[in-house]
């Protein structure tokens, strides 16, 4: 069963996660505004598969930058900095891979049902703290090459 949250302003439905893959991966279809832009940031603990199906990604990876378009992926290994955003003046719609799972369970805690409701950062600075995610810089800041 997906359920379906609004984090930072971007729709984010988890189609599996632990319960439904054992742990080994969660799949995460997001619905990225245009202008959106993530803060620099990795992951320690999970890798990032990006999968585009609508519209266009830019993604700065460590000394990497490349625009993603319908039907191209990306990976981003753990532990490189990283940002992901939406430049175009369209949205974009792409599915995630994150494995071993983990970022489904940063979603379903932290995320909202509603799209006006403020995140809790507390909260979200904790889950992303258990889960290995560091958080090296706010939107706008991009990787050093």
């Amino acid at each position: 069963m997906t359920q379906s949250f609004w984090l930072f302003g971007n729709r984010l439905t988890i189609v599996a996660d632990h319960t439904t893959t054992g742990g080994q991966y969660d799949l995460i279809e997001g619905y990225i505004p245009s202008g959106t832009l993530t803060p620099l940031h990795r992951h320690m603990l999970y890798s990032e598969q990006l999968y585009v199906l609508e519209g266009d990604l830019t993604v700065w990876a460590g000394k990497n930058k490349v625009v993603l378009t319908p039907g191209e992926s990306f990976l981003i290994s753990p532990g490189i900095p990283h940002v992901v955003g939406v430049l175009s003046d369209k949205p974009a719609r792409a599915l995630v891979v994150a494995a071993p799972s983990s970022f489904a369970r940063l979603i379903a805690e932290t995320g909202t049902l509603d799209e006006q409701e403020a995140t809790d950062m507390a909260l979200f600075e904790r889950i992303s703290a258990e889960i290995g995610d560091e958080f090296l810089g706010p939107p706008g800041t991009l990787p050093s090459t």
